[in-house]
């Protein structure tokens, strides 16, 4: 059961797609967060997979208090992130929009077109928080500075751009760690720094992958 803070159409539905064609043997079904009690199957063990890059503490409660409402027989796993996986997906957003580039044997960084990444994540302060090891991996990945910062709320992605530009960076990067967001709130936060930016992560193989991995971890257990 993927369980879905937004809508069930577009992205999430993607990604629910490209598990089911990795996985056939799993019965993936798709929900929201909100009609996740009604979703849930009876009389069948199920496990629910948040469509999150982070523990966001008020969906997780949410998923949890909707398991407790159905009466099904349902574990709740943990967020998709942090993970290298995850690290590996946004590095590949980044070199499609030319701000990286990547050894394809290796999928590490050969010569870097920008300066400092500004990691991009929804939930104010307790989201940057949370993102600081995805932030971590990447640069570890980029081989450059790489800085978490928020794109709902202050300080945000204007007090990171500062900070790496008193550093010496000059050409900056906005990497959006989110499966989902308005276009417009990565191009107007990146637009307001004159930095360039990468697509959200969307339905990229990876999350696919640790959507499945997260299934796994938890039968395993």
């Amino acid at each position: 059961m993927l369980a879905s803070p937004g809508p069930v159409e577009g992205v999430a539905a993607e990604i629910a797609a490209v598990v089911r064609v990795g996985n056939p043997q799993i019965e993936v079904v798709l929900a929201t967060v909100a009609d996740l009690a009604e979703a849930l199957p009876e009389g069948r063990e199920s496990v629910v997979v948040p469509l999150l890059t982070w523990p966001d503490p008020r969906i997780m409660t949410e998923i949890g208090k909707a398991v407790a409402a159905s009466g099904a027989q349902a574990t709740v796993t943990e967020a998709l992130g942090p993970h290298p996986l995850l690290a590996e997906a946004l590095h590949i957003r980044l070199a499609e929009r030319e701000l990286a580039r990547v050894d394809r044997v290796r999928l590490l960084n050969v010569s870097s077109p920008v300066d400092a990444v500004i990691l991009g994540t929804v939930g104010g302060e307790q989201a940057v928080h949370a993102a600081q090891p995805t932030a971590v991996l990447l640069a570890s990945r980029l081989t450059l500075p790489v800085v978490a910062a928020s794109l709902d709320s202050s300080p945000g992605v204007a007090v990171a751009a500062e900070r790496l530009r008193a550093a010496g960076a000059s050409r900056l990067a906005l990497s959006p760690c989110v499966i989902d967001a308005p276009s417009s709130l990565v191009e107007e936060a990146a637009a307001a720094v004159q930095a360039g930016f990468a697509e959200p992560l969307g339905a990229h193989s990876a999350v696919a992958e640790l959507v499945a991995r997260a299934y796994g971890s938890q039968l395993a257990s």
